[in-house]
């Protein structure tokens, strides 16, 4: 870590390397988080600001053995391969009077798997990821001194907050609204893109940052929330493996930190291995500037109007080998009733699943 004093108000951190010890990732056996999405703020679970979900939304297609009942065994999950490494990455942190500047290119300091994921790789297939991971313009204004705000606030389905590595955190849940660290194939790093490109982290990786780490034990500092406060690793005060007991509503309690270089009581947020892993909700108020962002990242990119959804119709028809005409009848408005679609083409729904979504796919949409 370089840390200048251009002004005596200023801070600059600049983090360009691994500098300590990385956060340990997850145990052995964990329960799947499925269907703990709330709108107010509860232990275990994730206020989403989005409520509704696609099951039919893209994201891992089928689970393997690494699932079993209602929970999902890290060890027996693949990931995906490659070992691809990225210049430019990590984040630079400023602090100015009360503000808190962070910037970067939205890539990690450390390698990432082969994106999109090759067909000849076995993580392809549980999960068929056609994205290619590019860089962004990471660009947030936190408070220095966060503050906890009256109420909590619900997070956005994107960016979160940020890590120290440079990549985004986002929530707990993918696309569909599902347990996105139990059923998503990532890399070695537990990282991959999403459809705009950002590479993101939706839980505790192996590899990021850490900074700071308390002399009795406490994890050091990994990343920032869009609200200000900071996100730590997995051991609370006395080295103590964090849980979801451990923790409030929003996934962080008041105890002994390093902070900016000095030993502070204050809220934080804590990674754990167990859903809702990062943040439950917002603790303070979400700077406009984060809002902003956590919400484009959250999107696909345009399509160009309706070319993507119709050339991904007319490649999944062409594998049916029937009319374009007849499938968008069968499928009918969206969301699409695969069972019912599946009857009226007179084939299995999961074929009709696995075709679309490989559709999707070879579209871009």
């Amino acid at each position: 870590m370089k840390i200048t004093a251009a002004k005596p108000a200023a801070l600059a951190i600049l983090i360009t390397t691994l500098l300590t010890g990385a956060a340990t990732a997850h145990g052995n056996k964990i329960p799947i988080g499925d269907g703990k999405v709330s709108t107010s703020p509860r232990k275990g679970y994730v206020m989403s600001c989005q409520t509704r979900f696609n099951p039919n939304a893209p994201g891992a297609w089928q689970s393997g053995d690494w699932i079993k009942g209602n929970y999902w065994y890290p060890s027996l999950k693949p990931t995906v391969d490659g070992a691809v490494s990225w210049s430019g990455g990590g984040a630079k942190v400023k602090v100015s009077g009360a503000k808190r500047k962070i910037t970067g290119k939205g890539i990690p300091t450390h390698t990432t798997g082969v994106y999109p994921i090759s067909k000849v790789d076995d993580a392809y297939k549980y999960d068929r990821n056609p994205n290619r991971i590019r860089t962004q313009k990471i660009s947030l204004t936190l408070p220095a001194e966060p503050q906890q705000a009256a109420r909590a606030s619900c997070g956005p389905m994107g960016m979160i907050g940020v890590s120290l590595t440079g990549a985004a955190i986002f929530n707990a849940l993918d696309a569909p609204g599902r347990d996105a660290v139990a059923h998503e194939i990532q890399d070695a790093c537990s990282g991959h893109p999403e459809r705009g490109g950002q590479y993101h982290y939706h839980g505790p990786s192996d590899c990021l940052i850490e900074v700071g780490r308390g002399a009795d034990g406490h994890s050091g500092l990994i990343g920032y929330a869009l609200d200000g406060f900071g996100i730590y690793g997995l051991s609370g005060g006395g080295g103590r493996h964090m849980s979801n007991a451990n923790l409030d509503a929003c996934h962080g309690h008041v105890e002994t930190v390093v902070w900016d270089g000095k030993s502070r009581k204050m809220y934080h947020y804590h990674l754990t291995d167990e859903y809702p892993y990062t943040l439950g909700c917002f603790k303070g108020t979400p700077s406009a500037s984060g809002q902003r962002q956590g919400q484009k990242s959250g999107q696909p990119p345009r399509q160009g109007g309706s070319k993507g959804p119709e050339a991904a119709l007319k490649i999944a028809a062409q594998e049916l080998r029937i009319s374009a005409e007849r499938l968008r009848r069968a499928l009918g408005a969206p969301p699409p009733d695969f069972k019912s679609a599946a009857k009226k083409l007179g084939i299995s729904a999961s074929k009709l699943r696995r075709v679309m979504e490989q559709a999707r796919q070879q579209a871009g949409f």
